[in-house]
């Protein structure tokens, strides 16, 4: 029997895999072609060729952390341990800041796509019924939450591949060197948040440690295998989706407008839009979104728990459903901080925000490993990162190198984001100093 404020372990390593691919998924779908028109085919590739070092070291590193320390609260449980509760608390609400402010974005998506079908139903109608929908599947049980986060992953990753399939015989060398770097070597810059959106989120394994089946041992079945099966999908995607006719023909549509999804518009040059293949992508590509909305809200709600749990945030937010023995409370004001955050419709502005949460977690996360080693010698560590501490320090070079790039393209949002973070440190210091664990 589980205590009051302990979450129940059903999850097996397979349903690691879905979350850690779910988590991310949608990041193949949309948005990431909008950094082709900042850095052209060369400055995103080139972009994204760090982002994956970064992910790849940092995952590896980050498991360690997850193995060490399997806690619902992710790494605000690691900086808090290493680094005490001040740099505990900006790694803890960098972490609630992204996972928070990703989903409203995705949701606006599968509004537009759903809009595509039913026209009648606004948009917003639509993101807001999602909202309540898999807020409640996660409030009814985690085990339910993964295992319909693995049935939906498994059906975006045959899409994808399925995609692939039907592109890559249209692929053209000539489309990926064409206007290759339009905007010079500063694109490679500009276009760093976009090749963050490819991988964002999938630190969120860590944050359902407590509720996994031998954690230590699924947990880095759990990230290894997500990653990998990540990095795969992206190539893949990228290299399929620009080969048919160029980057810009992924990017604009042909009124001339932007597009977040590349996609449809690379299959429109193949198959054309009244195909039957055609309408199955797109219908299927709709299972991406979803699974990346309801993973990231799962991850949330474990990652805003922790946060009241430990008295550094409401203390309802640590409090467990009697039944369901789930997050509902921190599940439920996630919902409504992510429906305001809808509702303003500045998607863009919303992705941006959140991966300067990401980047934050990731920085300190880094910081808090290399300080562990030195502080706990003898913690017991089920999975080491290989070749440390190059791991480590490769992901945190990265970090540190995308946060101050996209502070440079993103001074106001950065603003905004600073002042998130500077606000919630100030009321947790008026109004909780001393009941802070």
């Amino acid at each position: 029997m589980s205590a009051p404020n302990e979450l129940k372990r059903t999850l097996t390593p397979l349903m690691l895999w879905g979350l850690g691919v779910g988590y991310v998924i949608s990041g193949m779908y949309f948005g990431w072609n909008l950094g082709l028109e900042k850095g052209g085919t060369l400055g995103l590739a080139i972009a994204t060729f760090f982002i994956i070092i970064m992910y790849v070291t940092f995952t590896f590193s980050y498991t360690e952390l997850a193995c060490a320390i399997p806690k619902a609260g992710g790494g605000f449980d690691y900086a808090n341990r290493a680094l005490g509760k001040d740099w505990g608390f900006v790694a803890g609400m960098a972490q609630n800041i992204e996972f928070i402010f990703a989903p409203p974005a995705i949701a606006f998506a599968i509004g537009a796509y759903f809009n595509l079908f039913f026209p009648t139903i606004p948009i917003l109608v639509i993101a807001i019924f999602s909202y309540v929908v898999f807020t409640a599947l996660n409030i009814y049980g985690v085990k339910a939450a993964a295992i319909f986060e693995l049935v939906i992953t498994l059906f975006a990753v045959g899409e994808l591949l399925l995609f692939a399939g039907v592109s890559l015989p249209h692929f053209e060398l000539k489309n990926l060197q064409h206007n290759a770097l339009p905007n010079g070597w500063q694109g490679i810059f500009a276009a760093i948040p976009f090749a963050i959106w490819f991988f964002l989120a999938i630190e969120g394994v860590a944050n359902v440690a407590e509720e996994a089946i031998n954690p230590r041992r699924t947990i880095l079945f759990g990230f290894g295998s997500a990653i990998g099966t990540l990095v795969i999908l992206c190539v893949l995607t990228f290299i399929s989706s620009v080969g048919v006719a160029g980057w810009e023909a992924i990017v604009y549509k042909p009124d001339g407008t932007t597009s977040d999804s590349p996609l449809p518009l690379a299959l429109g040059h193949i198959v054309g839009s009244n195909n039957l293949l055609y309408h199955l992508l797109i219908t299927v590509g709709l299972f991406g979104l979803v699974a990346s909305f309801h993973g990231i809200i799962l991850a949330a709600g474990r990652s805003s728990f922790e946060f009241g749990r430990v008295k550094f945030a409401p203390a309802f937010l640590g409090k467990i459903h009697p039944k369901f023995q789930t997050p509902s409370n921190a599940l439920l004001v996630n919902m409504g901080i992510g429906i305001i955050a809808l509702l303003t419709g500045k998607t863009s502005e919303i992705i941006t925000i959140s991966v300067f949460g990401a980047l934050t977690l990731y920085i300190v996360s880094m910081i808090a490993l290399l300080q562990l080693r030195k502080k706990e010698p003898n913690l017991e560590r089920p999975f080491k990162v290989p070749l440390y501490p190059a791991f480590p320090v490769i992901a945190l070079a990265i970090a540190v190198v995308s946060f101050v790039a996209m502070t440079i393209y993103n001074g106001k949002l950065a603003l905004v984001y600073f002042l998130i973070l500077g606000i919630c440190y100030g009321a947790l210091k008026f109004f909780k100093p001393k009941h802070a664990k």
